[in-house]
């Protein structure tokens, strides 16, 4: 059986994604790109005395950060099947690296959901380009791959991530209390239906139906 010569794109359709959408496009991540999100995240996304994210990544130590980064997401790439994925798109402002914008799921097929999360460089946040990045991941999510609701978190300590969950449409859906050094904090639960969103640009968007096959969903 001869089965026929591809490219990296077409053996991995999340690297030919591409979603624009105003002065936002959500792309997938090849390695250089990678490279370049890793550098970004090193000069800082957070202060010292903050941690908005559950699995406390950023203070990975410096001389393994890079590494762990890029070997996070080379694991996101060798696991993705259409059981468990997780769809994670670097984020360009006016062309500008800027971060990401992602969705995890599991059992898709079955629960037509998955839970957002994001980073944004420090540098750019308070202009409002999180917001953007969320609307324009969830209309994708809802107009192109199917999904019939969305969840988020966002910990009670953290009232930017609350208020972008806020403007896009999110609904609240209740309260849990997570672990973080070594105690807990309350984490507000989120979430999104179609009809609650509050759209940003209209999208344009290219190499999407390879992705529905890859999910399956063709």
């Amino acid at each position: 059986m001869t089965i026929g010569r591809r490219s990296l794109a077409e053996a991995y359709p999340v690297l030919g994604l591409r979603i624009v959408a105003g002065p936002i496009e959500s792309a997938g991540m090849d390695d250089d790109t990678l490279m370049a999100l890793a550098n970004l995240a090193a000069e800082g996304i957070h202060g010292d005395d903050e941690m908005p994210f559950l699995h406390p990544w950023t203070r990975t130590p410096a001389e393994r950060f890079h590494l762990h980064y890029l070997q996070h997401h080379w694991s996101v790439r060798s696991r993705f099947t259409p059981g468990a994925w997780d769809l994670d798109l670097a984020v360009r402002y006016e062309g500008e690296l800027v971060g990401t914008q992602g969705v995890s799921t599991r059992d898709f097929l079955a629960t037509r959901t998955g839970e957002t999360g994001s980073w944004l460089g420090r540098r750019f946040q308070g202009r409002g380009i999180g917001t953007l990045m969320r609307q324009t991941l969830c209309a994708f999510l809802f107009d192109h791959l199917d999904f019939e609701q969305i969840t988020s978190s966002a910990f009670d300590d953290n009232p930017a991530s609350n208020q972008v969950s806020q403007k896009v449409g999110y609904r609240p859906n209740g309260v849990q209390r997570v672990p973080r050094n070594e105690t807990w904090v309350s984490s507000n639960e989120y979430l999104l239906t179609p009809d609650a969103l509050v759209r940003g640009p209209e999208l344009t968007v290219t190499g999407a139906e390879p992705v529905r096959k890859l999910i399956g969903l063709e």
